[in-house]
């Protein structure tokens, strides 16, 4: 597969190869340089046009990058008397042609413009980072949100299914790989190299990512699993310097305990979903021992929610971790009326079973401050995956054993008596 993309690597290098840079094209601004792009027909031009613009932007102060985003939202927007107008002849007569002008009304040229961006080799990843930099610079401006959709829109293509590769990460990995993952691991911090190596090394111990063909040196999202004789039940046995090692003909069960999303720039651009059916695929095939397929998941969200809700959990009778978290993960709700914990958004959504809660399943500063130290298994049940995603979609739905029904029992009305409901 390595192989693979580098050949492809050097295909697109050969093949959109720029330009030299004109002198005068050079010196322009970044806005002028857009404003050339998008009023350019001709191919080689456009291609040296995009380079200098994805090189520039590279360089710009968060100031001048605001000014940029502002001039694509302002300068590059749709026109709604066109569209108006565009649609009203349509309505009026449909036709291929009044089809084909309401949709180029409706399309704002900075579409177009980052489209020709995206035609320079390594200008994939560099849309990536420039889309990491509106979010992080557009604050509540409605104006820049719009832009964000844009981006948005094009990436929902450009990263569907069928353009990842799905990766094994083991110790054989390239060291510039294994040096990112440690950067991005975002649940369970990797401290150092031989941290890592617990992770990769032995038998018993997975790492799966998703690459990009533009991106062949970017993971975009990855996973670590645990291969395990029973359902782990805290992150610490996971992770210990000292765990026995087990044979892989003894591992009844994949723990997925860590998630990690790489790229700011592809935020609501879920991999998620599609990288744990693949990973589960793939370790069927491998292991037809393995019978169970599950999460070690944190809780993030509940302490806060906790803390909102003045809820003492350091004394009786808010104590139990356990019931409060299973409260928390069935009932309270958004205004979509989906749980308002995130990582059980998330894996809900995809299908998976609340199978059972932890205490003390994360001693480490970030897991008792966020969840009190509890942890929770989302139960992924392959016959019942496609049937749980439906009830979750449509109503809201969450499948949850009989046992966490009954710990949110226990507290359940302690709530509704500290809140007068």
């Amino acid at each position: 597969m390595s192989m693979m993309m580098e050949l492809l690597s050097h295909i697109f290098d050969r093949r959109y190869r720029p330009l030299a840079k004109n002198k005068t094209e050079s010196d322009s601004s970044i806005i002028v340089l857009a404003d050339n792009l998008i009023g350019t027909a001709g191919e080689s031009s456009g291609l040296t046009l995009a380079t200098q613009i994805l090189d520039r932007f590279e360089t710009l102060e968060d100031e001048d990058k605001l000014s940029f985003f502002n001039h694509l939202s302002s300068n590059m927007d749709i026109n709604p008397v066109d569209v108006e107008g565009a649609l009203a002849d349509y309505k009026e007569q449909p036709s291929k042609k009044t089809y084909l002008r309401y949709m180029e009304s409706v399309e704002p040229r900075r579409q177009e413009l980052i489209r020709r961006l995206n035609q320079v080799a390594g200008a994939t990843g560099k849309l990536v980072n420039m889309r990491a930099d509106l979010l992080r610079l557009k604050g509540k401006s409605d104006a820049l949100a719009a832009l964000d959709l844009d981006f948005r829109h094009l990436f929902v293509s450009w990263f569907n299914r069928g353009f990842l590769v799905l990766r094994p990460i083991n110790w054989e990995t390239p060291a510039h790989i294994l040096e990112k993952i440690i950067a991005y691991e975002a649940v369970h911090a990797i401290d150092s190299w031989d941290d890592l190596r617990r992770r990769m090394q032995p038998e018993d111990r997975c790492c799966f990512a998703f690459f990009h063909l533009s991106m062949p040196d970017e993971p975009l999202i990855f996973v670590e699993v645990a291969l395990t004789h029973g359902i782990a039940n805290s992150v610490q046995s996971v992770l210990s310097e000292d765990r026995e090692e087990i044979l892989i003909s003894e591992a009844d069960t994949a723990v997925f305990y860590s998630i990690s999303n790489c790229q700011r720039g592809l935020n609501s651009i879920s991999f998620g979903n599609s990288l744990i059916k693949q990973v589960v695929t793939d370790l069927s095939s491998r292991f037809s021992n393995l019978k169970n397929f599950v999460t070690l998941s944190p809780i993030p969200s509940l302490m806060t929610w906790a803390q909102q809700q003045s809820i003492d959990t350091t004394s009786e009778p808010f104590n139990d971790m356990k019931s409060l978290a299973a409260h928390y993960l069935l009932n309270e709700k958004g205004q979509s009326g989906k749980p308002l914990d995130p990582v059980a958004r998330f894996h809900l959504g995809n299908g998976a079973k609340i199978h059972a809660i932890h205490n003390d399943a994360d001693l480490s500063d970030k897991g008792i401050r966020q969840s009190g130290g509890a942890m929770v298994n989302y139960l992924y049940e392959l016959k019942n995956v496609s049937e749980n995603h439906e009830k979750f979609a449509a109503t809201g739905y969450i499948s949850a054993i009989q046992d966490i029904h009954k710990l949110c029992e226990n507290l359940s009305p302690l709530l509704r008596e500290k809140n007068n409901v």
